[in-house]
């Protein structure tokens, strides 16, 4: 009987998944290497990179003018990268659960963040509603699912700023209107590869503005856009990504039913 770890972190993934990776690590593609031992810039591994990216914008209905990077640190770095790269006067944060708290915290090693919103006040059991989003800020940050309280944004918001979302736990869950935010992040390990994977990265082109010359190239947006964010890539990431994107496909992604694969995948 197949089992389920419903532990934090690691995602189920198919079957067809786990062998063809499998597999991969024997050797890749009649190569004669591993998976594990080659390069992420060889010739006959970028089509893998350029399928995982084509799929993400496939199956999002990602429109023109985003960027889609896979990139390390997962979404715990991103608490850190986005303000380095994006804040300039202040922030907006709505605080709804850990991950939210975390990612709040963060922003503020870099400049003024205001919290919109919070529902810690009863132990972060509830969405806020009717805040108020300043239009002088930056950017506005959110956390669509929080997987330790149960809660989630189950609407794509109207912000009248760039709004930056960490979904996390339920990227391909649901149909999102990608248009309305400036960028998506998220660890991949939790819906779309194995724990410890790194992170996704759909960032609306333009966004970031100039690089600060001080700023360390690892955690540069700009830098990482420029290389399609194969800078730092594990081999094995985009190769789970582009498995399980393709076994994702062979569903009816855009059904919302109760019955869809992908309203089960998070809940």
């Amino acid at each position: 009987m197949k089992k389920y770890n419903f532990n934090a972190g690691p995602s189920i993934l198919p079957r067809e998944v786990i062998e063809a990776t499998a597999s991969a690590c024997l050797e890749f593609e009649g190569s004669g290497l591993s998976l594990m031992e080659i390069s992420h810039r060889a010739k006959n591994f970028q089509p893998v990179v350029d399928e995982a990216v084509a799929l993400f914008k496939e199956l999002l209905q990602i429109p023109e003018g985003y960027s889609v990077l896979f990139l390390g640190g997962g979404a715990s770095l991103e608490f850190c990268m986005v303000p380095y790269n994006l804040l300039e006067k202040k922030a907006a944060y709505l605080n709804t659960g850990a991950w939210a708290s975390k990612a709040e915290k963060e922003a503020r090693l870099f400049g003024e963040v205001v919290e919109v919103a919070s529902s810690k006040d009863r132990n972060f059991t509830y969405i806020p509603k009717g805040f108020t989003i300043p239009t002088d800020a930056d950017y506005l940050h959110i956390t669509s699912n929080n997987t330790i309280y149960g809660t989630e944004l189950r609407e794509d918001l109207d912000s009248p700023i760039p709004v930056v979302a960490d979904m996390s736990s339920d990227i391909f869950s649901r149909p999102v209107d990608v248009s309305k935010y400036g960028l998506i992040y998220g660890g991949a390990q939790k819906n779309l590869s194995m724990a410890g994977e790194d992170a996704f990265v759909i960032t609306k082109e333009g966004l970031w503005y100039e690089a600060n010359p001080h700023m360390p190239n690892p955690i540069d947006i700009a830098s990482f856009s420029k290389e399609s964010g194969l800078q730092y890539a594990t081999v094995d990431r985009a190769d789970y990504i582009r498995n399980y994107l393709s076994e994702l496909k062979k569903y009816h992604f855009h059904d919302t039913s109760k019955n869809s694969p992908f309203t089960k995948v998070s809940n």
